[in-house]
């Protein structure tokens, strides 16, 4: 499964030990130094997990609840192989944060590699529920669900040895051909199978010099004869055209509609106003769930915060026609979170408004 840390350069071949790599969290607690968040991802880099944990903990002892300093104790201690301990801490990280995708993520890896494949693809769903758009979380569904696919298939056989299964089991294994244990092999790494030799035709005989190529004859004319041209009368002499008046070229304000549709979906949000929210959102807009269910959703995330506090930085609009994309870094704070990220939205262009279609975390 495709997963990497951010500044943790290791490179794992299980799919197992690729899990633990997990995806970089996609916040980054303002609260955290970003000196003891470096110094912690060095350490892991580093392979020093017991130092990273001492260091981790150092921090918490003072700052408890911050999600990023938790996030990297809980790779510290799934590296260092102290999965229960793990789990636990990502456990209670999707408790306390439930609208981070990461923790679930991870916590999905550690329920794989103890072969916990039910439990790893609902953390991976709560995953991709809380993020529509976390493409890891995706690719490591795929991978669980071939591995239960694998283990029904062999059960089957196993059964029915008469079974039509076999080749279905065949051909699971081939995408994974460096399966040894429990634990499928990470897709991405496995190598292209090896096509069968094409059969070798017999050397050809000698033959004559090719004739020179004859060129293609010219379109055929139509069956119908054509009518005698009439005779031409004179041209009058053309009179010269005006020459056009220079004009300034209308702006092209779609980049600033783009840019003040955003920031206006961030206000509302800030205000806790749900209709000015709800209506910077197109109607089809990819929630991963009906338009009434991710309503009810957001409307108790924000009635259930006191206060929320929505501040863009660093924004980025690109107009491609009647869509566009606008990436920006996020600073959402609300009560006692306080969390930064990286932000797309795409929208396109209803009317004389521009609604957001999609919204992703991380891009």
């Amino acid at each position: 499964m495709q997963v990497a840390v951010p500044h943790v350069g290791l490179r794992l071949t299980s799919l197992a030990a690729k899990f633990l790599l997990v995806a970089s969290l996609s916040v980054s607690a303002l609260s955290v130094r970003a000196d003891d968040v470096a110094d912690v991802q060095k350490l892991l880099s580093a392979g020093k997990n017991a130092e990273a944990l001492q260091k981790a903990d150092q921090f918490l002892a003072s700052k408890p609840r911050d999600p990023m300093m938790r996030f990297l104790r809980g790779i510290s201690l799934s590296q260092a192989g102290r999965t229960a301990e793990a789990i636990t801490a990502f456990t209670k990280l999707t408790e306390d944060f439930p609208e981070l995708p990461e923790p679930f993520n991870n916590l999905a890896v550690l329920y794989a590699q103890q072969g916990q494949y039910d439990k790893a693809r609902t953390a991976l769903e709560m995953a991709i529920r809380t993020n529509p758009s976390y493409a890891t979380a995706y690719e490591n569904l795929g991978d669980v669900y071939a591995k239960l696919a694998s283990q029904a298939y062999s059960k089957a056989l196993q059964i029915d040895t008469r079974s039509a299964v076999a080749p279905k089991l065949a051909m699971i294994r081939d995408l994974f051909p460096k399966e040894r244990n429990s634990i499928v092999a990470s897709a991405a790494q496995a190598p292209a199978p090896t096509p069968a030799p094409a059969p070798v035709a017999p050397a050809p005989k000698p033959s004559a010099a090719p004739a020179p190529v004859t060129p293609p004859p010219a379109a055929t004319p139509s069956a119908t004869p054509p009518a005698a041209k009439p005779t031409p009368a004179p041209a009058a002499k053309p009179e010269p055209a005006p020459k056009p008046t220079p004009t300034e070229p209308k702006p092209d304000n779609r980049a600033k509609d783009v840019e003040s549709a955003v920031r206006g979906w961030a206000d509302a949000w800030s205000r806790k106003d749900l209709k000015d929210y709800f209506a910077a959102y197109a109607r089809d807009f990819d929630g991963g769930k009906s338009r009434k269910a991710w309503e009810e959703e957001r409307r108790d995330r924000i009635n259930g915060k006191r206060n929320i506090s929505v501040r863009i930085t660093n924004l980025r609009v690109d107009v491609d026609g009647n869509k566009a994309v606008a990436r920006f870094r996020q600073e959402y704070k609300a009560d006692s979170l306080n969390v930064s990220s990286n932000k797309r939205l795409d929208l396109v262009q209803r009317g004389n408004s521009w609604v957001i279609v999609k919204e992703s975390t991380g891009s």
